[in-house]
């Protein structure tokens, strides 16, 4: 509410229109009004002047306080409507309570008018934190429920996929002991083992990263897109195929971005290494890795491209799920940390892809200062 009340008068007598005036300044309220006295001018002054009160006569020539409340309730955001009127029955100011004014007051007996004012203000004031806070809760108890059905997802699909290696490995290793296995049998069952260690280390990766991403706060800095992108790639220097995929980076960026670079790493890290993973097999063509990042003053605009395996159309739906995985390796948890992380950012997401062309994500993040990720805590 503003120091200077907007009032909406609906009266067609201007002596009782200036009688309201002059009681409300007596009464102490600040307020600027408009005065109308006919259907046309009161529905265009519910928008041009966007009152935040509403005071109405009953009875005036084209129509009544009725049809004028109706009225307000279809072109305003619910404001007070309180009838100012002339003798009525108890009969009468029940039904207006009942169709939805929130007060009537008496023309012969104004003194209550500023209090009758601010009463429903007040009561709209208590009505809008009460949805508001319903509509955090139901926020809250639909995240409730989505975490609770993670978390059942969760413990299974990782308590599997920990033990899955583990045994292999434990098994692998009473092979080796067994007499008489050739030292080829042996670098066999060493080759085997490794595998598996590589899915359990994928695996504890990708739980770190959802337990950071899920439970450190957001933390607002100036991002060099450049100096991000190279510390994720140098991560994989030693990963299967980097050496036969070739990573081209286009950055530009000439004004200052702010965002949270351990989520950007996420991002990065995880785009970077599913590209590499799905490449193509070596052939004539070149396998490549295109990232580019386009920084404007609102927004950064990252490009993921690769000329990979693809995504069959029937799966496109489903990569950004919890655990979904497209071959054997990994943890499934890669492109849904990714989702997550630019929700989180209150980013965008779009991912195209086709079989054996490759996949193109496209991520959209708005710039933003400590202040407005507190804000959307």
């Amino acid at each position: 509410m503003s120091d200077h009340l907007k009032i909406l008068i609906l009266e067609d007598f201007e002596e009782d229109a200036d009688l309201l005036k002059i009681n409300l300044k007596r009464q102490g309220l600040l307020f600027e009004s408009v005065v109308v006295d006919n259907r046309d001018d009161y529905v265009r002054q519910l928008v041009a002047f966007c009152p935040e009160v509403v005071l109405s006569d009953h009875q005036l020539p084209q129509f009544d306080s009725t049809e004028a409340l109706q009225i307000c309730r279809e072109k305003t955001d619910n404001i007070p409507f309180i009838l100012v009127t002339g003798t009525v029955s108890e009969e009468f100011a029940v039904l207006c309570i009942k169709q939805g004014a929130d007060d009537y007051i008496l023309k012969n007996n104004l003194t209550r008018l500023s209090s009758a004012i601010f009463s429903a203000l007040n009561q709209r004031e208590e009505e809008r934190k009460r949805k508001e806070a319903e509509e955090n809760l139901r926020e809250q108890n639909k995240e409730l429920t989505k975490l609770n059905g993670e978390l059942d997802s969760f413990v299974y699909r990782v308590s599997h996929n920990l033990r899955a290696p583990l045994t292999s490995v434990l098994g692998l290793i009473q092979l080796s002991k067994l007499n008489g296995v050739s030292p080829a049998e042996i670098e066999r069952y060493l080759g085997l083992m490794e595998q598996s260690i590589v899915k359990l280390d994928h695996t504890v990766r990708g739980i770190l990263d959802y337990s950071q991403n899920t439970r450190k706060a957001l933390e607002s800095e100036e991002v060099v897109f450049d100096t991000v992108v190279d510390e994720s790639i140098a991560n994989f220097r030693y990963m299967e195929k980097f050496d036969t995929v070739s990573i081209r980076k286009e950055i530009d960026q000439t004004t200052a971005f702010h965002s949270d670079t351990l989520r950007l790493a996420f991002i990065f890290d995880n785009l970077i290494s599913n590209a590499i993973k799905f490449s193509k097999k070596l052939t004539d063509e070149a396998r490549f890795v295109r990232i580019a990042v386009k920084v404007a003053k609102e927004e950064a605009v990252i490009v993921l491209e690769d000329n990979g395996i693809g995504i069959e159309p029937e799966y496109i739906g489903k990569v950004f799920d919890m655990f979904f995985k497209m071959g054997e390796s990994g943890a499934g948890l890669g492109l849904y940390i990714v989702r997550e992380t630019v929700e989180r950012l209150k980013g965008s997401i779009v991912l195209t892809s086709e079989p054996d062309k490759g996949t193109t994500i496209t991520i959209t993040l708005p710039n933003q200062l400590q202040e407005s990720f507190e804000a959307n805590q």
